[in-house]
């Protein structure tokens, strides 16, 4: 793919967006890690330096991308929630339901949960301060959304409801590092089987983790 020089800002905008959805569809073959500069702007079909116009650095793009995907995250969970979740249960029986849920959409979304695990020590770095400051800015808007379906369905969270949201989408980062093992750690399970006690299942363990959070921030009946 090659292009002819952006003009209008239509154009640019087409790029960005292309830009993006290059990313994207390389984080559906490859680790976070794995996506470079060099290897984007292959695939796109623009110089580096033609991609840099755009964003300014490799973590610039996935920032956008981890905002684009929480978003689609959020659209489909207020589905879930309002499907899977009975209004007039027992607080006990609905946080189990709100755990679940959480717990199963996000380990459909192993790119998702990938990007949240990168943020802090590798999304957050190489940027500029306008550039973390809009994404932390989006960022507060999204824990709002989340909070206020969570507190829809399980108004005993209160306050609670955005540290809560907060802690679900970092342990859901933390725990899909251990749920895709690299090929020698596969290896290695697979010829002491005692070993792959240390592989989490990213929604038996996300599920396990987020239902203990509830039970330490709802209020004892």
């Amino acid at each position: 793919m090659t292009f002819q020089r952006a003009r209008t800002e239509e154009q640019r905008e087409l790029r960005r967006r292309t830009i993006l959805d290059t990313a994207s569809a390389m984080l559906d073959e490859m680790p976070v890690a794995a996506v470079t500069l060099n290897e984007l702007s292959r695939r796109v079909g623009l110089a580096k330096p033609n991609v840099l116009r755009y964003f300014e650095s490799r973590e610039a793009v996935l920032l956008e991308l981890l905002d684009r995907y929480l978003q689609e995250w959020l659209a489909q969970l207020a589905d879930e929630l309002a499907a899977g979740v009975d209004k007039g249960a027992p607080m006990a029986e609905r946080a189990e339901a709100v755990a679940g849920i959480l717990s199963r959409t996000l380990a459909d979304r192993t790119v998702l949960c990938d990007l949240f695990g990168a943020q802090g020590s590798v999304l957050e770095h190489n940027v500029s301060v306008e550039v973390v400051t809009r994404y932390k800015r989006a960022s507060l808007d999204r824990l709002t959304t989340m909070a206020s379906l969570l507190n829809k369905h399980l108004p005993e969270l209160g306050e609670d409801a955005r540290l809560f949201s907060l802690q679900t989408l970092v342990l859901a980062g933390a725990l899909s590092a251990y749920s895709t093992p690299p090929p020698s750690l596969r290896a290695a399970y697979e010829a002491e089987p005692e070993l792959a006690r240390f592989h989490m299942k990213l929604a038996e363990s996300l599920q396990l983790a987020l239902r203990t959070t509830l039970l330490g921030v709802l209020p004892r009946t």
